[in-house]
């Protein structure tokens, strides 16, 4: 790549859909679910040797910093930044281009979320230069679309138009124009769109230069052009964002930028990817009986069928005349609901007690 790459990661979250396992101290990304790394650890892992440490930014939340640090333990300890207040996707990503900006304004920044499932590295990265390439040479914003594999009504969805041929590659209908970005829509909307076929799941991951992200915050968001601005100056970092940060819009990246921006492309992942966003989702990830009982430890079944089970103790769980319920057992809770109920664990929260949350 002509320009040199930066990372940021974002490693925040509410820590709800995955209770008992999942707390606000410890969001899915913190959680060892399919594997025995957690979330964050494999996406560290995966732009890892491509993108060097030092220039990687790892961004999380006062709540969730120690966890974090603890997690990465030889992580570079001024590469792991936490918000002092939670402020939505915009000011999350400004205040990780002005962490960039004060090191190199030539540079080429990636986004990704932390708690996302990919497991080709190799096509990731593929995937990830081919945008970059596209950034650098085009000044636009590039955004990863995933192509859907059902109609989920739970993703925001990016509608692509004309394909855009780049300059010494030959990459065929990999990157798009984008037409418009569409919100999570119901289940028909997102079955026509299926049927289109120029629809992508938006997966949150972004590429652009970091001159055209300042430039587009200069015209859509001042206030956040603005902060960008003061947290640059030599000396101010830690003073303007202890001070101004808890006062930015909160609001997402995709509504104060992507969707009012002029140049915005979209590049197909050749990767596999899965948002595994509850424990319906993470449950295909575990070993099934006969009867559909998914389990992360050893299981015995009776006249019990589609039940998950995921158990942090390292004991084992007998089902007897049940059907269709997750069960979660952790050191201090336990959590029983049915599975088409799931969905719903994060209205729960509040009513635990506060140790619990």
């Amino acid at each position: 790549m002509a320009n040199p790459i930066y990372a940021l990661i974002i490693a925040g979250g509410s820590g709800e859909r995955f209770w008992p396992l999942s707390r606000r101290a410890r969001p899915k990304q913190l959680l060892r679910l399919v594997s025995e790394n957690a979330l964050l650890e494999e996406t560290v892992t995966r732009v890892d040797g491509w993108v060097p440490r030092e220039r990687i930014l790892i961004l999380t939340n006062v709540e969730q910093e120690a966890a974090v640090r603890d997690l990465l333990k030889d992580f570079p300890k001024e590469n792991i930044l936490a918000e002092p207040a939670k402020r939505d996707t915009a000011a999350a990503i400004a205040l990780g281009a002005g962490w960039v900006a004060m090191r190199d304004h030539s540079a080429t920044m990636i986004v990704l979320p932390a708690d996302h499932l990919i497991n080709n590295r190799l096509a990731f990265q593929e995937t990830m230069g081919r945008a970059a390439a596209a950034a650098e040479e085009t000044g636009g914003l590039v955004t990863i679309g995933i192509k859907p594999t059902w109609a989920c009504p739970g993703f925001g969805y990016i509608e692509q138009g004309e394909p855009v041929h780049l300059r010494n590659r030959t990459d065929k209908d990999a990157i798009h124009h984008v037409l418009r970005f569409r919100e999570k829509p119901n289940v028909d909307l997102a079955e026509s769109f299926l049927r289109k076929g120029n629809f992508r799941w938006n997966a949150g991951m972004f590429v652009w230069s970091v001159a055209t992200v300042l430039s587009e915050f200069n015209r859509h968001a001042p206030e956040l052009a603005d902060f960008i601005s003061q947290i640059r100056a030599p000396g101010k970092f830690e003073k303007v964002l202890r001070e101004h940060f808890s006062k930015l819009p909160r609001v997402s990246f995709d509504y104060a930028i992507m969707e009012k921006a002029d140049r915005v492309l979209v590049v197909e992942a050749s990767f596999d990817w899965d948002d595994v966003g509850s424990w319906r989702s993470v449950a295909k990830y575990f070993k099934n009986d006969e009867h559909d009982n998914a389990a992360n430890c050893a299981i015995t079944a009776l006249d019990a069928t589609n039940n998950i089970v995921f158990d942090q103790t390292g004991a084992s769980v007998a089902l007897l005349g049940v059907h269709n319920l997750v069960v979660v057992r952790t050191n201090d809770a336990i959590l029983v609901c049915h599975r088409h109920q799931a969905e719903k664990i994060k209205n729960l929260i509040s009513k635990l007690p506060p140790e619990l949350q």
